[in-house]
């Protein structure tokens, strides 16, 4: 297993740590889990890309690990009250849609690429509940509620990512 591969399942092995520290109420411990995992999100397409090292593995596993750390600590954020349930609800269905359209795409032979959007509503997501987990720090210390405002443009972005790829890639649903 090459490194980028290593760094995937890493990812996913600390998602059940950060869902562990999250429920013990070790907020500090918790979010270095969490930006520790978010960040090997970063360096496994870069080094996969940087080195020739894409997999069939990495394809799949990749976007799977991101979802799994970002919908385990949103549900996490949602026990707690500092998530509304409705917009997990939109997060989860977009990334169902998704992939349930990438699924039937490579049924068909089509490549579905990771466009910037997606990247993007990946990056919000993260960013948003790193600030959710630190209680808005340090943005509380001004008064500004940053990781409310991140939180919307990471739903916005998920809105508007999920249909850039439907409407991109309606020829999948025509050859339904």
């Amino acid at each position: 297993m090459n490194l980028p591969n290593k760094l995937t399942t890493l990812r996913m092995l600390l998602v059940p740590v950060f869902i562990v520290l999250f429920l013990m109420g070790m907020n500090i411990p918790a979010t270095v889990v969490f930006v520790g995992a978010s960040m090997t999100d970063y360096f496994d397409g870069y080094l996969a890309r940087k080195n020739n090292l894409v997999t069939n593995y990495g394809k799949i596993m990749d976007p799977l690990a991101d979802k799994l750390l970002v919908t385990s600590a949103l549900v996490c954020l949602v026990q707690t009250g500092d998530v509304p349930a409705w917009m997990v609800i939109v997060i989860l269905a977009r990334e169902f849609a998704i992939m349930g359209l990438r699924t039937v795409a490579a049924s068909e032979g089509i490549v579905i690429a990771a466009a910037w959007s997606g990247k993007i509503k990946t990056a919000s997501q993260m960013f948003a509940i790193f600030l959710l987990l630190l209680n808005n720090w340090p943005f509380s210390l001004i008064g500004i509620p940053m990781a409310k405002i991140m939180l919307w443009i990471a739903v916005i972005m998920t809105i508007y990512s999920g249909c850039e790829y439907i409407y991109k890639n309606r020829r999948v649903f025509s050859e339904m």
